[in-house]
């Protein structure tokens, strides 16, 4: 016989996300729209944790006039459920913008519009997310030697919170990757933070900056900031004789088909590599053709009227970079010759891409349950839960950091539509939800919450 929960035990959810950018945001309202469908009974309980007070994805990089390289339909629900009320097209219905939209021909969107219309999603599924809440614990609990839910801690300044969870969904986003040897300071930026700092420079009069990098966000980088200050020198510094086009054709896209994700998964450690080796160029270190087209438009214009402000200084490297009270020098290596040469400005800006997060990095004494291949990299199953020990009942579920298993969409917009279905359907499929038994966290965790 079942035995009640005591009232100050914390709250039940099937599922406890941790993180709400769009890959969870897409995971609640594929929740909101299951539980629209089967009714109260049948409806999967959950709550979503952010840090951050408000919705917010990569709000540094939202410069005006850049576009998203992802198709529209590609956004949080149409591929997985194309008669979504929370589709961009519905968006663009509610702003009034649907058939300018239309008119206007075009598959992608500015970018600081579908910032737009993940933060019109997010604001309908709001009832299942607490902003401004950091996880800090995971604590198994457990009964006669098996985890049966696991206790998730968040703080919100002062204030402690924990609820219980029979399914967590990870998806804490990438970290910016800096050069190595390179810090993050007031005059050395990584490109998530650009406009969040830029206005800072206004009425400094900044006389040069250096931008790192190769792709399409460093491409961006050097456009706005040679937009932005037509007085500056700007220098782009990549490895590169210059910058790569995104392969976007339309055979090279079905490296994002959610078909791709199958046969990725099941293809031996050689073949995956040569994947990402042939299709690397539809995402990584790439930019779009136009871009290019139209810096090395400026570029060639600027040294024909003898003002050149656009400098490329190709085929080297960031090596070190040293901060005085009012400037930066930067030292550049030629990857031909080694020779170095130094270089002042007023903000070096590295746009060096992002890594995942540690998947494990928040499970504590949990990790320990979860396995890892002979490379180290966790384990993934193909409806994206992490392999673990049998004793663990609770269903550990990654939106990121599945490169290695899942395939290059791992962290991208394309798949996330189906992923989080998938997601949904492997919860659903699991044990039934078990009766309230009196269970015993294995460590002293905080107040419980209700």
């Amino acid at each position: 016989m079942s035995q009640t929960l005591p009232d100050d035990a914390p709250l039940i959810h099937d599922l406890i996300g941790i993180g709400f950018g769009p890959s969870n945001v897409a995971m609640a309202i594929a929740l909101s729209e299951h539980n629209a469908r089967v009714g109260r009974q049948e409806a999967v309980t959950a709550h979503f944790f952010e840090r951050q007070p408000r919705f917010g994805w990569h709000r540094g990089m939202l410069i005006d006039d850049a576009t998203m390289q992802v198709s529209f339909l590609k956004d949080l629900v149409t591929l997985r459920n194309p008669s979504s009320e929370y589709s961009f097209l519905c968006y663009l219905q509610s702003k009034g913008r649907l058939i300018d939209f239309v008119n206007h021909k075009n598959l992608f969107p500015l970018r600081v519009e579908f910032h737009d219309y993940f933060e019109w999603a997010a604001a309908k599924v709001d009832d299942m997310v607490s902003y401004g809440h950091e996880v800090v614990s995971v604590e198994p609990v457990v009964r006669d030697g098996v985890v049966e839910y696991l206790d998730v801690t968040a703080r919100c300044g002062a204030e402690t919170v924990v609820h219980r969870a029979r399914n967590l969904v990870i998806g804490t986003g990438l970290r910016p990757l800096m050069p190595e040897g390179v810090e993050r300071t007031d005059r050395v930026w990584h490109n998530s933070d650009l406009l969040a700092k830029v206005d800072g420079l206004e009425g400094t009069d900044p006389s040069r900056f250096i931008v790192v990098g190769a792709g399409q966000s460093a491409a961006e980088n050097v456009a706005y900031l040679h937009r932005r200050f037509p007085d500056a020198e700007v220098c782009a510094v990549f490895s590169r004789y210059g910058y790569s086009p995104a392969d976007d054709s339309s055979f090279a896209n079905r490296i994002f088909d959610p078909a791709a994700v199958d046969e990725y998964y099941t293809a031996p450690d050689d073949i995956k590599r040569k994947l990402m080796d042939y299709h690397g160029n539809t995402n990584y270190s790439v930019v779009d053709i136009d871009l290019i087209d139209d810096l090395y438009r400026q570029a060639y214009q600027e040294k024909v009227l003898g003002a050149e402000r656009l400098r490329f200084l190709n085929v080297s490297r960031l090596t070190d970079v040293t901060e005085t009270a009012d400037s930066v020098s930067a030292t550049i290596t030629s990857l031909v010759t080694g020779e170095e040469s130094r270089l002042d400005a007023d903000v070096v800006v590295c746009a060096t891409g992002y890594e995942s997060a540690d998947a494990l990095g928040l499970l504590g004494p949990v990790a320990n349950r979860c396995h890892r291949d002979d490379q180290g990299r966790v384990r993934v199953e193909r409806d994206y839960r992490l392999a673990t020990d049998p004793e663990l009942r609770c269903g550990i579920y990654l939106q990121g950091g599945t490169e290695h298993t899942h395939g290059i969409t791992s962290s991208l917009l394309s798949n996330t539509a189906i992923r989080v279905g998938e997601i949904l359907g492997s919860i659903l499929d699991r044990e039934p939800k078990p009766d309230l038994v009196e269970v015993t966290p294995v460590a002293d965790g905080a107040g419980a919450a209700r």
